[in-house]
Protein backbone atom coordinates (compact mmCIF):
# COMPACT_ATOMS: atom_id res chain seq x y z
CA UNK A 1 0.00 0.00 0.00
CA UNK A 2 2.78 2.53 0.75
CA UNK A 3 4.03 1.99 -2.66
CA UNK A 4 1.05 2.44 -3.95
CA UNK A 5 0.39 5.71 -1.68
CA UNK A 6 4.03 6.66 -3.18
CA UNK A 7 3.06 6.74 -6.85
CA UNK A 8 -0.06 7.95 -6.70
CA UNK A 9 1.81 11.09 -4.58
CA UNK A 10 1.04 13.90 -6.99
CA UNK A 11 -2.23 13.31 -6.22
CA UNK A 12 -1.31 13.68 -2.47
CA UNK A 13 -0.15 17.00 -3.34
CA UNK A 14 -2.03 19.97 -1.48
CA UNK A 15 -4.51 21.80 -4.06
CA UNK A 16 -5.10 24.92 -1.72
CA UNK A 17 -5.13 25.23 2.21
CA UNK A 18 -8.39 25.64 4.50
CA UNK A 19 -8.38 26.57 7.76
CA UNK A 20 -4.73 26.00 7.93
CA UNK A 21 -5.04 22.04 6.35
CA UNK A 22 -3.88 21.35 3.05
CA UNK A 23 -6.90 19.87 0.53
CA UNK A 24 -5.03 17.44 -1.65
CA UNK A 25 -6.18 16.99 -5.52
CA UNK A 26 -7.43 13.33 -4.14
CA UNK A 27 -9.81 14.80 -2.00
CA UNK A 28 -10.91 17.98 -4.12
CA UNK A 29 -11.42 15.30 -6.84
CA UNK A 30 -13.31 13.03 -4.58
CA UNK A 31 -15.43 15.25 -3.14
CA UNK A 32 -16.33 16.68 -6.50
CA UNK A 33 -17.77 13.29 -7.50
CA UNK A 34 -19.32 12.43 -3.80
CA UNK A 35 -21.74 15.42 -4.89
CA UNK A 36 -22.86 14.46 -7.85
CA UNK A 37 -23.48 10.80 -6.40
CA UNK A 38 -25.62 11.92 -3.97
CA UNK A 39 -27.45 14.41 -6.31
CA UNK A 40 -27.80 11.17 -8.19
CA UNK A 41 -29.50 9.29 -5.79
CA UNK A 42 -31.70 11.78 -4.63
CA UNK A 43 -33.17 11.97 -8.14
CA UNK A 44 -32.84 7.85 -8.05
CA UNK A 45 -30.60 8.04 -11.21
CA UNK A 46 -28.13 4.66 -12.05
CA UNK A 47 -25.50 7.14 -12.59
CA UNK A 48 -25.55 7.56 -8.85
CA UNK A 49 -23.60 4.17 -8.74
CA UNK A 50 -20.34 4.30 -10.92
CA UNK A 51 -19.58 7.78 -9.20
CA UNK A 52 -19.92 5.98 -5.91
CA UNK A 53 -17.36 3.62 -7.32
CA UNK A 54 -15.18 5.93 -8.32
CA UNK A 55 -15.47 8.61 -5.43
CA UNK A 56 -15.07 5.19 -3.35
CA UNK A 57 -11.68 4.15 -4.38
CA UNK A 58 -10.56 7.58 -4.04
CA UNK A 59 -11.41 8.23 -0.47
CA UNK A 60 -10.73 4.94 0.33
CA UNK A 61 -6.28 6.07 -0.68
CA UNK A 62 -7.15 9.19 1.26
CA UNK A 63 -8.12 7.65 4.33
CA UNK A 64 -5.68 5.09 4.67
CA UNK A 65 -3.16 7.90 3.73
CA UNK A 66 -4.67 9.74 7.26
CA UNK A 67 -4.44 6.16 9.38
CA UNK A 68 -8.42 6.07 9.48
CA UNK A 69 -8.32 2.37 8.25
CA UNK A 70 -11.89 1.77 9.04
CA UNK A 71 -12.91 4.40 7.23
CA UNK A 72 -10.55 3.31 4.32
CA UNK A 73 -11.58 -0.06 4.71
CA UNK A 74 -15.51 0.32 4.52
CA UNK A 75 -14.53 2.54 1.35
CA UNK A 76 -13.30 -1.11 -0.55
CA UNK A 77 -16.82 -1.96 1.15
CA UNK A 78 -18.39 0.61 -0.46
CA UNK A 79 -17.03 -0.02 -3.91
CA UNK A 80 -18.10 -3.50 -3.97
CA UNK A 81 -21.57 -2.52 -2.81
CA UNK A 82 -21.30 -0.03 -5.88
CA UNK A 83 -21.09 -2.41 -8.02
CA UNK A 84 -24.17 -4.70 -6.42
CA UNK A 85 -26.18 -1.32 -6.10
CA UNK A 86 -25.67 -0.49 -10.04
CA UNK A 87 -26.94 -4.08 -10.57
CA UNK A 88 -29.80 -4.07 -8.69
CA UNK A 89 -31.28 -0.87 -9.77
CA UNK A 90 -31.18 -2.24 -13.16
CA UNK A 91 -32.28 -5.98 -12.64
CA UNK A 92 -33.18 -6.09 -8.81
CA UNK A 93 -37.05 -7.04 -8.19
CA UNK A 94 -38.72 -7.11 -4.87
CA UNK A 95 -39.94 -10.18 -3.51
CA UNK A 96 -42.94 -9.91 -5.31
CA UNK A 97 -40.94 -9.94 -8.38
CA UNK A 98 -41.34 -6.42 -9.32
CA UNK A 99 -39.29 -4.08 -10.56
CA UNK A 100 -37.47 -2.08 -7.46
CA UNK A 101 -39.26 1.51 -6.55
CA UNK A 102 -38.87 3.74 -3.69
CA UNK A 103 -40.78 1.72 -0.65
CA UNK A 104 -40.09 1.88 2.86
CA UNK A 105 -39.00 -1.01 5.05
CA UNK A 106 -40.95 -2.63 7.73
CA UNK A 107 -40.33 -2.06 10.92
CA UNK A 108 -39.53 -5.17 12.84
CA UNK A 109 -37.17 -5.58 9.75
CA UNK A 110 -35.38 -2.16 10.83
CA UNK A 111 -35.49 -2.87 14.40
CA UNK A 112 -33.62 -5.77 12.80
CA UNK A 113 -31.26 -4.66 10.77
CA UNK A 114 -30.51 -1.46 13.66
CA UNK A 115 -30.02 -4.42 16.14
CA UNK A 116 -26.80 -6.15 14.09
CA UNK A 117 -25.46 -2.17 13.32
CA UNK A 118 -25.27 -1.51 17.16
CA UNK A 119 -23.88 -5.01 17.73
CA UNK A 120 -20.99 -4.57 15.50
CA UNK A 121 -20.31 -1.24 16.24
CA UNK A 122 -18.58 -1.99 19.21
CA UNK A 123 -16.75 -5.39 17.93
CA UNK A 124 -15.07 -3.59 15.25
CA UNK A 125 -14.02 -0.39 17.73
CA UNK A 126 -12.51 -2.70 19.68
CA UNK A 127 -10.22 -5.23 16.22
CA UNK A 128 -9.71 -1.29 15.43
CA UNK A 129 -8.06 -0.62 18.98
CA UNK A 130 -6.07 -3.78 19.36
CA UNK A 131 -4.72 -4.44 16.00
CA UNK A 132 -3.96 -0.84 14.41
CA UNK A 133 -3.02 2.68 15.07
CA UNK A 134 -6.40 4.38 14.63
CA UNK A 135 -6.25 6.99 16.74
CA UNK A 136 -10.05 6.98 17.15
CA UNK A 137 -11.15 3.61 16.83
CA UNK A 138 -14.59 3.75 18.58
CA UNK A 139 -14.93 6.79 16.28
CA UNK A 140 -13.98 5.39 13.10
CA UNK A 141 -16.08 2.20 13.75
CA UNK A 142 -19.23 3.56 14.01
CA UNK A 143 -19.79 5.26 10.91
CA UNK A 144 -18.32 1.85 9.42
CA UNK A 145 -21.03 0.08 10.28
CA UNK A 146 -24.09 2.24 9.97
CA UNK A 147 -22.63 3.49 6.60
CA UNK A 148 -22.87 -0.94 5.92
CA UNK A 149 -26.86 -0.51 6.96
CA UNK A 150 -27.29 3.01 4.50
CA UNK A 151 -25.92 1.13 1.47
CA UNK A 152 -27.69 -1.74 1.76
CA UNK A 153 -31.11 0.04 2.41
CA UNK A 154 -30.18 2.10 -0.50
CA UNK A 155 -28.75 -0.66 -2.86
CA UNK A 156 -33.14 -1.53 -2.37
CA UNK A 157 -34.22 1.62 -2.74
CA UNK A 158 -35.65 1.63 0.82
CA UNK A 159 -36.34 5.77 1.86
CA UNK A 160 -35.29 4.71 5.53
CA UNK A 161 -31.40 5.23 4.02
CA UNK A 162 -31.68 8.89 4.08
CA UNK A 163 -32.10 8.52 7.95
CA UNK A 164 -29.17 6.18 8.76
CA UNK A 165 -27.07 8.69 6.43
CA UNK A 166 -27.89 11.84 8.69
CA UNK A 167 -26.84 10.45 11.54
CA UNK A 168 -23.38 8.51 9.42
CA UNK A 169 -22.68 11.90 8.70
CA UNK A 170 -23.26 14.05 11.61
CA UNK A 171 -20.84 11.63 13.40
CA UNK A 172 -17.96 11.77 10.13
CA UNK A 173 -18.34 15.79 10.42
CA UNK A 174 -16.53 15.30 14.01
CA UNK A 175 -13.93 12.96 12.83
CA UNK A 176 -12.86 14.30 9.60
CA UNK A 177 -12.56 17.32 11.40
CA UNK A 178 -10.35 15.96 13.66
CA UNK A 179 -7.87 14.52 11.02
CA UNK A 180 -8.49 17.87 9.28
CA UNK A 181 -9.71 17.04 6.03
CA UNK A 182 -11.84 19.59 5.94
CA UNK A 183 -13.15 19.86 2.19
CA UNK A 184 -14.61 16.26 3.86
CA UNK A 185 -15.96 18.08 6.78
CA UNK A 186 -17.77 20.15 4.57
CA UNK A 187 -18.83 17.69 1.95
CA UNK A 188 -20.09 15.67 4.73
CA UNK A 189 -21.90 18.62 6.49
CA UNK A 190 -23.54 19.15 2.96
CA UNK A 191 -24.64 15.78 3.20
CA UNK A 192 -26.74 16.62 6.14
CA UNK A 193 -29.07 18.58 4.95
CA UNK A 194 -28.97 16.90 1.15
CA UNK A 195 -29.80 13.48 3.18
CA UNK A 196 -33.11 15.55 4.41
CA UNK A 197 -34.13 16.66 0.87
CA UNK A 198 -33.14 13.09 -0.19
CA UNK A 199 -36.04 11.90 2.11
CA UNK A 200 -38.58 14.16 0.67
CA UNK A 201 -37.41 13.49 -2.68
CA UNK A 202 -38.34 10.03 -2.05
CA UNK A 203 -41.09 10.28 -0.56
CA UNK A 204 -42.91 12.00 -3.48
CA UNK A 205 -41.17 8.77 -5.46
CA UNK A 206 -43.32 6.09 -2.89
CA UNK A 207 -45.62 4.13 -4.05
CA UNK A 208 -48.53 2.49 -2.46
CA UNK A 209 -48.01 -0.90 -1.24
CA UNK A 210 -47.30 -3.30 1.77
CA UNK A 211 -43.98 -2.57 3.03
CA UNK A 212 -41.02 -5.00 2.10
Amino acid sequence: MDALLAWLSPLLLPAFEAFGSPITWLELVAFVLAVWMVICNMRVQVLGWPLALVSSLLYFLLFWSGKLYGEASLQLVFAVLALWGWLQWLRGRTKDGEALFVRRLEQRHLLQALGLTLLAWPLLGLYLARYTDSPLPYWDAFPTVASLLGQYLLGRKYQENWGVWVVVNVVSVALFAFKGYWLTVLLYAGFIPMSVAGWRAWSRELRTQPAG
